[in-house]
């Protein structure tokens, strides 16, 4: 059976004086449980009518009944049923409408003792039917009523009556039952005793308030959360748009966590797992704490850096006065036990930085005072929320770092594409010319004298020996850089090998004017261990080079000295022309050449002192030019390893060995 009619438009009909108010579905809860608890408190044997509107409200409730049944045999239930709910008769009276009965949308109790009286009658509104300009947080408790709660006697009992006549539609069979109370209702119409004690009411809705305080309070630190949380995210995402700079950003990002965590000190440095230690350089401190900026921080043989990198997550030390592992780990003579009383840290927060399970860094919270500090899940969870995009972040700025030299490489390239097309020009194409005329007029003149001839000869042999040595050259150094030069490293004495340059030189130049050379190398220098084809190479280059800039008149000086234990230096000076000094490291550029490519008054291809560098890194030295600037000369330095003090001994003994042989 279906029932359209509303018991509360039924009641407003029979008492048009009564105005409906709107309550709120927690409102609703919190008078239902006090009228309930009004039963449970008294002596008498009230009437007690409850309408749910589904089976799963009645559910939550059903205990309540069970007690209350107790106290009454007239007690009535109504629900529309969703699993078991039916027509029942046991402890109490179920009565089981239709869902679409009109009593799934309305919320009843009804409450009638001999000393009091008590009624709720509402209907649910439709909130879909209305503007709402605001979405509510929650569909329960954005659900609103329209109905009557009151004390008034002769309400109760008219609503009393109307649900009693609607319980017998529904079930007939209670007629013998439900019949004597009705006319108990109408006798006591008139009656105007309601002697109701407020205590059961007041304490309960002061606990349903309490209750509600708290569900908003625990909803308001949860915004709260969430907006710090947001804002941290937002500044750092801020940061990495305005800059890709990694310093800012992890200045930016210890800065933010230190003042949303509340913590004394946050540090952020990066690190990689097999590192032995960092240097602190991004730090917020409040006012009263210890800087620990510019400190190198102790990686290796840390059982807290070494469980964050095993575990790839979050080490929480709540109280380092107390914490046994600290006191086993040696900072310098101190365990950190001991460094943390001086660092004022009390409770310790480490937190990896990774990408790709791969460790970037660290950020560390230190909380000081005197007493440890209690971190909640959902912040540690944060801060490595926090600590992942961070990681992306300086994955974004290596990539955009590795982006500029990529370009850096792209323009060098082109430099390189655009010398190479202005040497072809130049250094293929006028010898190529100067050996073709001589070629020309010898073919095309024979009776040219021969003394004519021989000079015709001579410039076509020099312009062909200068092609042979730039392509020498470009094969020279696409060897070095492809990595297809087999080195044969042996142990040998550096003067040996300049005794060799300056023979390969003064061959070069028989016919040219060399400045003064000095050699200045101690026979009691210890062995190299190079390549000894390469390294006359590297000298015999160096010494055309400073004899191509320095005037007949000049000098030029080799010298060579120990450069601490595995290393000599070697340097070629002299009285030239000199570099200025912006362009010290530009002359190692391939095709550099000092007056241009197509106005140079000395010759050479501007590959020779990128050979040199070439084959110097090969062997783990390094090459340098200084000058004190234009006409004020220069200096070549370059390093090479020595053999160890062993090896030397074994080496000296071979040769000898082979001299007496």
């Amino acid at each position: 059976m279906i029932i359209p009619d509303s018991v509360l438009e039924m009641l407003l009909k029979a008492l048009p004086q009564v105005r409906p108010q709107i309550y709120f579905k927690s409102s609703l809860t919190a008078l239902s449980h006090a009228m309930e608890d009004q039963v449970l408190a008294g002596n008498d044997h009230p009437l007690v009518i409850a309408s749910f509107q589904r089976e799963r409200f009645y559910r939550q409730e059903a205990h309540r009944y069970l007690r209350i049944s107790d106290r009454t045999d007239q007690v009535y239930v109504l629900a529309a049923p969703e699993t078991d709910f039916a027509n029942r008769s046991e402890h109490y009276e179920t009565i089981a409408f239709e869902p679409e009965d009109a009593l799934s949308q309305e919320w009843h109790l009804i409450v009638v003792g001999e000393q009091y009286a008590s009624c709720l009658i509402c209907r649910e509104r439709d909130l879909s039917a209305e503007n709402q300009s605001i979405a509510p947080l929650h569909v329960d408790q954005a659900r609103r009523f329209e109905g009557i709660w009151t004390f008034d006697r002769a309400v109760v009992l008219k609503s009393a009556e109307i649900l009693l006549n609607r319980i017998l539609k529904y079930r007939p069979e209670l007629q013998g039952k439900i019949t004597p109370m009705l006319a108990r209702i109408v006798a006591s119409s008139t009656s105007d005793i309601n002697q109701v004690d407020p205590a059961p009411f007041a304490d309960r809705l002061v606990t349903y308030l309490q209750a509600g305080q708290y569900k908003l309070a625990k909803a308001y630190r949860s915004i709260a959360e969430k907006e710090r949380k947001e804002r941290l995210v937002n500044s750092i995402t801020a940061a990495v748009r305005r800059s890709l700079d990694p310093h800012e950003i992890l200045n930016v990002a210890a800065e933010e966590l230190g003042k949303v965590l509340g913590a004394g000190r946050c540090l952020i440095y990066r690190c990689k797992s097999n590192d032995a230690s960092a240097i602190l350089q991004h730090e917020y401190l409040l006012d009263s704490v210890p800087s620990l900026a510019g400190r190198t921080w102790t990686l290796h043989g840390n059982p807290l850096f070494e469980e964050v990198v095993q575990r790839q997550e979050a080490v929480f030390i709540e109280d380092t006065q107390s914490d046994a592992r600290l006191a086993m780990i040696k900072d310098g003579d101190r365990t950190l036990q001991a460094l943390t009383q001086e660092w004022d840290v009390r409770s310790w927060l480490m937190v990896p930085v990774l990408h790709q399970n791969q460790l970037l860094g660290m950020v560390e919270l230190h909380y000081c005072g005197t007493t440890p500090h209690v971190l909640e899940r959902d912040e540690v969870a944060m801060i490595e929320a926090i600590a992942t995009q961070v990681g992306v972040a300086l994955i974004q700025a290596e990539s955009f770092a590795n982006l500029e030299d990529l370009n850096q490489q792209l323009e060098a390239l082109d430099r390189t594409r655009s010398n190479l097309i202005a040497i072809t020009g130049h250094e293929l194409r006028t010898p190529l010319s100067t050996i073709q005329v001589c070629l020309e007029s010898l073919a095309s003149e024979p009776d040219m004298s021969p003394d004519l001839r021989q000079v015709m000869l001579n410039s076509a042999l020099a312009d062909g020996e200068r092609m042979r040595k730039l392509i020498q050259d470009f094969l020279t150094l696409s060897r070095l850089e492809s990595g297809r030069v087999e080195w044969r490293m042996e142990p040998l004495p550096l003067w040996e090998c300049v005794d060799l340059a300056l023979s390969s030189l003064q061959a070069r130049r028989m016919a040219t004017a060399l400045p003064q050379i000095v050699t200045q190398i101690s026979t009691e220098l210890p062995l190299v261990q190079v390549d000894g084809e390469w390294l006359v190479e590297v000298l015999t280059k160096l010494l055309d080079n400073a004899c191509k800039f320095t005037d007949a008149g000049g000098r030029v000086t080799i010298r060579a000295k120990r450069s601490g234990d595995t290393m000599l230096e070697v340097m070629v000076a002299d009285t030239g022309r000199g570099i200025e000094e912006n362009r010290l490291e530009t002359v190692f550029d391939r095709f550099y050449q000092e007056e241009g490519a197509l106005r140079r008054t000395t010759g050479g291809t501007g590959l020779g002192l990128a050979i040199c560098r070439q084959i110097i890194t090969n062997w783990g030295g390094r090459i340098w030019a200084e000058s004190s600037g234009k006409d004020r000369g220069s200096e070549f330095h370059f390093t090479i390893p020595i053999v160890p003090t062993g090896e030397s001994k074994r080496s000296a003994q071979r040769k000898r060995t082979r001299s007496r042989d």
